[in-house]
């Protein structure tokens, strides 16, 4: 049984539908995010599993048990779900220590200096206790907000925009640290964000929304080699389309040459199709036929990111070893080098 059940869970604000028949599961110990541009209701996913909004239509249920309904709602504080909020919400005239034990009413004294003492210990804080908010950096604070959050060891937590204050570097390293520390804790957790690299880093599986609907849930990995929608396809990483034709039952012909292996089902012999070409799909080539004009280039250190122009005017995306350094305007060989098919009926 999932510890995490959504059942075509619907919410609107006045007559616009935010949520529309969202279904997913989130099994114990798994990290769940939901992944999307502003205002596609990922957030409003959330309240409403923390119980701040209620629902339209659909049922959420924890642990097997009916938290939310359109008929009935556990309220908030009798969920066992905790929260990191976007902003953190510390108190800002509590130390450290009394900011993570705030939740830890029910305990003794003794006991809640010990579980205190733990999580502290458990986000690299233990030599903060006696700081103030305003006395830590945003990361640090972000690790006080997550201690305070575990300390009550809910079922389930949630974490809204975790790391958006932060600049991207620390995000980066702190989005891998607080998986760490959820693996670490066996803690059940789902979080909402826009940022892609955040998601892929924090989560087993990541939902893909759009206008309030779930467009995919699965893992980082399948989301970017196995897009069921063009939409995912066209939102996760990098990438262009460029038009083909089935050729036969494995292959597909492109202005870049014929691609052959396993053809998605739906398909046949002369269907037209939209093909994804990622970055790391179009190969430089000193010895190919196939020339590209360089339009662009981003250096990113170890290798540049070439925009390349092909013969039909088209343009694709190349990942190619800084030290094959091209001048715009230069025309280069290339070839395509897929290892999984992403395609679509055209459009």
């Amino acid at each position: 049984m999932s510890l995490l059940e959504l059942v075509s869970v619907s919410q609107c604000y006045g007559d616009k539908k935010i949520i529309d028949q969202l279904s997913l599961a989130l099994e114990a110990g798994e990290i769940g995010c939901l992944l999307g541009s502003s205002g596609c209701g990922k957030t409003t996913v959330l309240r409403c599993i923390a119980g701040f909004e209620p629902l339209l239509d659909g049922e959420i249920r924890l642990d097997g048990r009916g938290i939310a309904s359109a008929a009935a709602n556990v309220p908030a504080h009798q969920r066992e779900i905790g929260m990191v909020f976007q902003d953190y919400a510390l108190f800002p005239h509590l130390s450290v220590v009394e900011n993570v034990g705030f939740g830890l009413g029910g305990l003794s004294r003794s006991a809640r200096a010990r579980r205190v003492a733990a999580m502290l210990e458990v986000v690299g804080l233990a030599a903060y206790g006696k700081a103030y908010p305003h006395e830590l950096s945003g990361g640090q604070q972000q690790r006080v907000a997550l201690a305070r959050a575990l300390a009550p060891q809910p079922r389930l937590l949630l974490l809204d925009e975790p790391f958006s204050n932060l600049d991207v570097d620390l995000r980066e390293r702190l989005s891998r640290e607080v998986r760490e520390i959820l693996k670490s804790q066996g803690t059940t957790a789902i979080l909402v964000t826009h940022d892609q690299h955040e998601a892929f880093a924090m989560a087993d599986k990541v939902g893909v929304m759009a206008q309030g609907r779930l467009q995919q849930w699965a893992s980082p990995y399948e989301l970017y080699h196995e897009p069921q929608t063009r939409y995912v396809a066209d939102f996760i990483g990098q990438g262009a389309f460029v038009p083909g034709r089935v050729t036969g039952p494995r292959c597909v012909a492109l202005e870049l040459g014929e691609y052959c292996s396993a053809v998605p089902r739906q398909f046949v012999v002369g269907d037209d199709v939209d093909v994804l070409l990622r970055p790391d799909d179009v190969v430089h080539d000193d010895g190919s036929e196939v020339k590209a004009l360089v339009l662009g280039k981003v250096f990113r250190g170890s290798e540049f990111l070439y925009t390349l122009q092909l013969a039909s005017g088209r343009s694709v995306l190349a990942l190619v070893p800084s030290h094959h350094n091209h001048a715009i305007g230069e025309a280069i060989g290339i070839r395509l080098e897929l290892e999984h098919l992403i395609a679509f009926r055209q459009q």
